[in-house]
């Protein structure tokens, strides 16, 4: 059983990690610069893994780019930078942003507040509280909390969409070499009317 540090967001935090990620979409897209975190909030010195995920506000709002690690050996301030780069450049979903699309992007936060391997991940994996990483054969992919409840799907589906974005067969989870790690995190997104930060 392996944990990471323990962190727990207030609301203020949360909205900051998402305005630092937003800022470092930004400055990546427009500059081709690293968004230094400057004075961070005590919570932001953590040691623990962040995800972002970008979408796009346009049509069926489409994912432009996800990235991050469960795991954090950096400070969460500077873990929250590279994941919005790596999310927003071409390396993540086929195509880099482009500066025209940045009025156009809802960006959400997945602080991970701990993470725990699992032999029985139907058995332990509650919907909508743990989101999913496998790792298997050197391929690893992982999937938010949030995306089962926002498309339906029940835990052999969750754990089979991970399976496939890993690159791996779908029902790859159930292998006894697979690895595959439930993690707890809060998310935090930009509202879809252009108002202020929500947490899912």
């Amino acid at each position: 059983m392996s944990e990471a540090q323990t962190v727990r967001l207030s609301y203020d935090d949360g909205s900051r990690a998402v305005e630092l990620a937003r800022e470092s979409v930004e400055s990546y897209v427009l500059h081709g610069q690293r968004e230094q975190p400057g004075s961070m909030r005590d919570a932001f010195y953590a040691r623990t893994g962040a995800f972002v995920r970008i979408q796009s506000t346009r049509g069926r709002g489409r994912l432009r780019g996800c990235a991050g690690a469960y795991r954090g050996k950096d400070q969460l301030g500077h873990a929250i930078v590279d994941a919005a780069i790596q999310a927003a450049s071409g390396d993540s979903c086929g195509s880099e942003i482009e500066p025209p699309e940045l009025p156009n992007l809802n960006i959400s936060v997945c602080i991970v507040c701990n993470h725990v391997l699992t032999n029985d991940p139907v058995a332990d994996l509650e919907l909508g509280t743990h989101g999913v990483a496998i790792d298997k054969d050197g391929s690893h992919g992982w999937l938010y909390p949030t995306i089962p409840v926002e498309n339906g799907w029940s835990e052999e589906q969750f754990l089979t969409h991970a399976c496939r974005k890993a690159g791996l067969s779908p029902l790859a989870w159930q292998d006894e070499d697979a690895m595959v790690t439930l993690f707890e995190g809060q998310v935090f997104r930009e509202r879809s009317d252009g108002g202020s930060v929500e947490e899912l």
